[in-house]
C-alpha cells in the first residue's frame, strides 16, 4: 500500500426514439469517462469552452487569470487521479509519470484543484502566465507547457457495495490525495502555428487542506488518460480554433444624403 491524498453528479435521463431497423445504422455509444475534467476560470466562476481540433481539445487562457481543474468521479467507486500541469506533477513537482502521487476521489466525488500542492494545507494557485513565467519553464522544463492531463486508476480492492450517486447539485467537500502519469504534449504543431504563448504560473498561496489515505491500483497502466491543450487566444486563432468572429466591414453607400452641403 502506498500513502496518498484525497481531495474534495447527477445522472441524466435520456429518451429513446424507436425507428425502423432499416432507417438507422447501429453506432455504439462512446464509453463514459471514469472522471470528467474541465478547466474553470476562477475570476468568472465559469468553465472555459473546449474546442475540438485535429483530434485534440483546446482551451484559450488569458495571462493573469487564475484557474481550477474541476474533477468529477462518475462512478460509485474510489478512483485515483494523477494530475499533470505542463508535464509536471501538480502534487510532487516532479516531471509527471504514472508511478507518482495524485488525488483519490470518493464515489461520485466532485472537487476543484486550484494550485500546486505546497503542503497538506495549502497550494500555490494555478494561473495563466506568459510562457517564461510558467512554473515548468522556471524549473527548466518548458517542453510540455500547454497541456493539462489526468491519468485515472481504478482501485484493486473490490468494493463491498457500490455507492449510489448523490442527488443533483450535491457537492462533496474536499478530503484526500494519490499517484502519477505524463501528459503528452509533444505532437508537432502546424506550420502556421505560433510558438507556445502561455503556461501555468506558480501563484499566490491559498488554503486548500487535504488528508492522506492509502490506495492500491488495480492495474499498472491508467484506465483513462485525458489531455486538454491550451494556449493564448491569438495562438488558437492562428490555428483556426475557437469561435469565428468576423468584424463587419463598413459598406459605403453611394447615396447617403440629400443635397450637397458646404465643406
Amino acid at each position: 500500500m502506498t500513502p496518498f491524498l484525497r481531495s474534495s453528479a447527477a445522472l441524466a435521463c435520456a429518451g429513446l426514439l424507436l425507428l425502423p431497423a432499416a432507417a438507422v445504422a447501429y453506432r455504439p455509444a462512446p464509453p463514459q469517462p471514469l472522471v470528467e475534467m474541465e478547466i474553470v476560470d476562477r475570476d468568472r466562476s465559469q468553465p472555459l469552452p473546449a474546442w475540438p481540433h485535429r483530434g485534440e481539445y483546446w482551451i484559450a487562457g488569458r495571462p493573469g487569470t487564475p484557474y481550477a481543474v474541476r474533477l468529477r468521479n462518475t462512478t460509485g467507486e474510489r478512483v485515483l487521479v494523477v494530475l499533470s500541469i505542463d508535464g509536471v506533477n501538480a502534487v510532487s513537482g516532479e516531471t509527471a509519470s504514472p508511478d507518482q502521487t495524485g488525488y483519490v476521489l470518493a464515489p461520485w466525488q466532485r472537487t476543484e484543484i486550484t494550485g500546486w500542492r505546497k503542503s497538506n494545507d495549502d497550494v500555490a494557485r494555478f494561473e495563466f502566465t506568459a510562457l517564461p513565467g510558467s512554473y515548468a519553464a522556471r524549473t527548466g522544463r518548458p517542453d510540455h507547457v500547454g497541456a493539462i492531463g489526468i491519468a485515472v486508476f481504478r482501485e484493486r480492492a473490490a468494493p463491498v457495495a457500490v455507492a449510489a450517486p448523490p442527488p443533483a447539485g450535491d457537492t462533496v467537500r474536499p478530503s484526500a490525495r494519490a499517484s502519477g502519469d505524463r501528459a503528452d504534449a509533444s505532437r508537432a504543431r502546424e506550420s502556421a502555428a505560433l510558438p507556445q504563448q502561455i503556461g501555468t504560473g506558480h501563484g499566490a498561496r491559498e488554503w486548500a487542506p487535504v488528508t492522506r489515505t492509502a490506495f492500491e491500483r488495480a492495474t499498472r497502466v491508467p484506465a483513462q488518460r485525458t489531455v486538454l491543450r491550451y494556449d493564448s487566444v491569438d495562438a488558437l486563432a492562428a490555428l483556426g480554433i475557437g469561435p469565428r468572429v468576423h468584424a463587419q466591414r463598413r459598406r459605403p453607400d453611394a447615396f447617403p444624403g440629400g443635397f450637397v452641403p458646404d465643406p
